[in-house]
């Protein structure tokens, strides 16, 4: 699957991983605290094997919707960085084809053994000014 990489056109990821924009709304919407974003996003997301993400955090809504292969998801509270309690998600066709990250979650990727494809479709749209690296 690492054909993906220039068969969907996909560039490097500040948190690891490959990525594309494949959608935005054309629909904005202003948020409460006065940003405006579109509606929502959508990205394929490619995972080499052997490969993780790094923590971050998105002020969004993100749902993981799997594709091909495995993505292992840790989810680790909403503090100013990444909690002790983490929950680990499998994201496949065959394991939990849908996984949610709510807004202000720590999520990263954990290495899997095969490459892996997902959309993540992120509401309100996502926007870089909106996404941290831990430290």
């Amino acid at each position: 699957m690492t054909g993906d990489i220039e068969r969907l056109g996909l560039e490097r990821h500040p948190e690891g991983g490959w990525f594309r924009e494949t959608w935005r709304s054309p629909v904005d919407v202003t948020l409460p605290d006065g940003r405006v974003r579109a509606t929502a996003t959508l990205i394929h997301f490619h995972l080499p094997a052997g490969e993780s993400s790094a923590w971050h955090v998105v002020a969004s809504d993100e749902l993981w919707i799997a594709q091909s292969g495995s993505v292992r998801l840790e989810l680790a509270g909403t503090g100013d960085q990444p909690g002790a309690d983490v929950e680990t998600h499998r994201c496949a066709v065959d394991a939990e084809p849908q996984v949610l990250v709510p807004a202000g979650v720590w999520q990263r990727t954990l290495p899997s053994d095969a490459d892996a494809l997902v959309s993540c479709l992120v509401s309100p749209g996502f926007d870089f000014a909106d996404f941290r690296l831990a430290d």
